[in-house]
């Protein structure tokens, strides 16, 4: 999954973007409104972590541009603001949820899996498709009662397959989900990263769609 980090705070943005990349998130991260509202018109995220006190252009105004051009990607705001009245605004102007800093990183995290979930239309916390199943929360995979280890980059392609059976993705909107601004993109890592998948959970799992991408099929 890519995320989108604005933060103006270079030590709390620094612990927050490790904290994401551990958790094996690709993750952007802009300083200022300015570089929030190119990256959001010109990238695709599954989530934004956003601050509202920004440089150049307040989150508020970010956000209720966002939304103005009816862009739905989840949107979770991270800001030391904590009156009632700016919580009521921000979540009126289309945020999905709310966090307050300093937030317990924890939390943090597993705010982030709610909305992603929800994002994809799912409440339960664990997927499951014809015999395997993935825990975002814990990055466990099973495929029945077997234990699977899967790389951070494998299990970049499987959650968001996984999540939407049926829903066929690109390898660009693939390697999207891989990678950063900063990370070099190898041209075949889509087609190894699946060839890994198919041998650990089985090759009818991840179908291809000719000339468009993948998907894992519904039934």
């Amino acid at each position: 999954m890519r995320l989108l980090l604005v933060e103006d705070d270079t030590m709390i943005g620094e612990a927050v973007l490790d904290l994401l990349r551990a958790e094996h998130y690709a993750v952007d991260w802009v300083k200022d409104g300015e570089m929030a509202d190119t990256a959001l018109r010109t990238e695709s995220y599954d989530l934004v972590l956003l601050d509202l006190g920004l440089p150049r252009r307040d989150g508020l105004d970010v956000l209720r541009t966002l939304r103005a051009r009816k862009d739905r990607v989840p949107v979770l705001i991270a800001t030391a603001r904590d009156s009632l009245e700016q919580r009521v605004a921000g979540l009126d102007a289309g945020a999905d949820d709310y966090v307050l800093k300093p937030y317990d990183l924890p939390e943090l995290l597993a705010r982030i899996r709610a909305l992603l979930r929800r994002a994809a239309g799912r409440a339960e916390p664990v997927y499951e498709h014809k015999g395997v199943s993935i825990n975002p929360a814990t990055r466990e995979v099973m495929v029945g009662d077997e234990p699977v280890v899967l790389s951070a980059r494998e299990w970049a392609v499987l959650e968001p397959l996984l999540a939407r059976p049926g829903m066929v993705l690109s390898r660009t909107q693939l390697e999207d989900k891989l990678y950063g601004w900063k990370d070099e993109i190898n041209s075949n890592a889509v087609e190894v990263y699946i060839h890994g998948l198919r041998k650990k959970l089985g090759a009818a799992l991840i179908q291809n769609v000719r000339g468009v991408g993948y998907m894992v099929p519904k039934q």
